[in-house]
């Protein structure tokens, strides 16, 4: 009963965001209804202490990285700078390679270290005119962006700086260039089939007549640019490499410059205690949001007129739009920690260790809980929290090395996490215009890729032992 109630909450979940329901709505109503059937006593305390704590605590971290990166996106669109991008793009690679053009882009600042959140953000200006200049549905824009970005660059390719890549490393006492090999071979895996599976769509919707528009209301589209003539594409180019260089120079020199923590004393009237910040665990989003500072100032710095023109209007609905996407994800944060907490969810962890084979008991483990939890990160931390001393032991009793693990874990959580539940996909749907029944179908398509590349990687190391 414990475990069929976990499966009822997330069920729902799914078929209310699959329905365009709000999540911000129907998160907390889910995981209550759980608690309420488990244990009514608790749905207060549940709601207050859990619920809203990692809601509110999520928020506390990573909103201003959807507000900065919303507006970063936002002037890349009215300064003409994705457009210009775009026309080069065409050029170089021609319309027919447009996914393929989008996919490299979002590869880029993924494995460059930006938030995939950000990306979703700032490389939606280029894939619409992009697609809408190629004249393929727009429909296709969020499977072309998830598998640039929640894919092979987020956790298969080693070295990615993604928290995916890093989690694991903590637990198996390994690094970010774990398995190179085998994680190289899921990444060529994944783009392969992904752009196969993308391009396969693209013709058979030129084959059906179907164009950008499909004859139907656009939704958040971006603005057309009316500043005159377009930025040279390499100036265009510039604000997202630095971007990513300044991310990436960032994470260096702020431990470095504030230790693993900093205090002050704040300026009030009376005694209080010094302020204290772990920089440790909040350094990485300091250098997104710094890097982004960077990225938004370039803009601006570029294109002056065009971007003043529209600052006003623009920056509000960029705001409204990060709102909307961090309350979605937040709800979902909430949702997660309630279902991780509840005793169904102890039933399934407990059943998935029964799978006798080290590795695919880890990655079906893995996937399984970020799919139930809609987060990778979530879902691989709890389950490494719970398991990794098993998944230790049974690794060594098998000869397998620390790395392997570690590659398999950090591939097995982008797996099935992007169910149709997951922030990061409400997110990618919201910030493009478009619902769960429009576009979730390839989104989820592109998750079946990923998950298999997971056994194929398996596969390929007890074939050859590569790592």
């Amino acid at each position: 009963m414990a475990f069929l109630i976990v499966l009822a909450a997330l069920c729902f979940l799914m078929f209310v965001a699959y329905r365009g329901y709000s999540v911000i709505l129907f998160a907390p109503v889910a995981a209550l209804g759980a608690v309420l059937l488990t244990d009514p006593s608790l749905v207060a305390p549940m709601f207050t202490g859990l619920f809203m704590d990692k809601m509110v605590g999520f928020l506390k971290l990573y909103f201003p990285v959807f507000l900065l990166g919303a507006i970063f996106g936002k002037l890349i669109e009215v300064s003409g700078f994705s457009k210009s991008i775009v026309a080069a793009t065409i050029r170089v690679v021609g319309a027919s390679r447009a996914m393929l053009s989008i996919v490299i882009v979002c590869a880029l600042l993924t494995y460059g270290g930006v938030s995939l959140f950000v990306v979703v953000f700032a490389v939606y200006p280029f894939a619409a005119e992009l697609f809408r200049q190629s004249n393929i549905p727009k429909r296709l824009i969020p499977g072309t962006i998830a598998l640039g970005a929640f894919t092979f660059t987020m956790d298969a390719l080693p070295g990615t700086p993604q928290i995916q890549n890093i989690i694991p490393a903590s637990f198996f006492g390994t690094n970010t260039w774990a398995a190179p090999w085998l994680g190289t071979l899921g990444g060529i895996f994944i783009l392969i089939v992904g752009l196969t599976y993308l391009d396969w769509r693209r013709r058979s919707a030129l084959r059906a007549g179907e164009g950008y528009a499909d004859g139907g209301a656009l939704v958040n589209e971006p603005a057309a640019f009316t500043g005159g003539k377009l930025a040279n594409p390499l100036v265009a180019l510039l604000p997202l490499v630095l971007v990513g260089v300044s991310n990436k120079l960032f994470t260096g020199w702020i431990p470095g410059f504030y230790g693993d923590s900093h205090s002050f004393d704040p300026a009030v009237i009376g005694s209080t205690p010094p302020v204290v910040q772990e920089v440790s665990k909040i350094a990485a989003i300091w250098a997104v949001e710094g890097a982004l500072l960077v990225g938004i100032a370039c803009v601006i710095a570029f294109a002056w007129k065009p971007v003043m023109a529209s600052f006003a209007e623009g920056t509000k609905s960029a705001i409204g739009g990060a709102m909307l996407a961090a309350m979605n994800t937040a709800s979902e944060y909430g949702f997660g920690a309630v279902i991780a907490a509840l005793p169904g969810f102890l039933v399934v962890a407990n059943a998935l260790s029964a799978i006798p084979d080290p590795l695919i008991n880890e990655a079906v483990t893995v996937t399984a809980l970020a799919g139930i939890t809609g987060s990778a990160s979530g879902g691989m931390s709890i389950a490494l929290a719970a398991m990794a001393e098993t998944f230790i032991a049974n690794a060594n009793a098998a000869g397998i090395p620390m790395e392997v693990l570690h590659r398999v874990a950090a591939m097995a959580s982008g797996g099935m996490d992007t169910l149709p539940h997951n922030g990061a996909v409400i997110t990618l749907l919201a910030v493009t215009g478009l619902t769960h029944r429009q576009a979730y179908k390839d989104v989820f398509a592109i998750t079946l890729v990923k998950t298999a590349a997971v056994f194929v990687v398996i596969a390929a190391y007890y074939a050859t032992g590569i790592v």
